[in-house]
């Protein structure tokens, strides 16, 4: 279930940060992309796209405004869910990823993890 969070941070104070350490506890391989490098919890932070492979999750920790020039490199690696956490909600988005076959889910990444629902 490889997840890639989008909009990861190295601040410890971020939730894209909080996600990457929970995920890592779950024992959920996981990669992530940020605008600046570092390592949080064993991953580093990529600065530039990557053509991950078998990426199951996206999730977003980025705003709609700045999600838009990223839509063909989401799918592109073909996931099978995109979550968005909230305030970065994007219909837009959700109705490119549904007709791609992906499933869509408006949910806190953290919530679902802390809640065992993280599937």
């Amino acid at each position: 279930m490889k997840t890639l969070v989008f909009g990861g941070s190295i601040k410890p104070e971020r939730y894209s940060n909080k996600a990457i350490k929970s995920l890592q506890e779950k024992g959920i391989p996981t990669v992530s992309y940020g605008l600046k490098p570092g390592v949080v919890a064993g991953v580093s932070m990529d600065t530039t796209l990557v053509g991950y492979d078998d990426i199951h999750t996206i999730t977003l920790y980025m705003n709609p405004k700045r999600q838009k020039e990223f839509y063909d490199y989401f799918l592109s690696l073909c996931p099978k869910r995109i979550i968005f956490n909230p305030g970065t909600e994007n219909q837009e988005l959700a109705s490119l990823a549904r007709a791609n076959g992906i499933a869509v889910q408006e949910a806190c990444t953290l919530v679902l993890l802390s809640m065992d629902q993280y599937e």
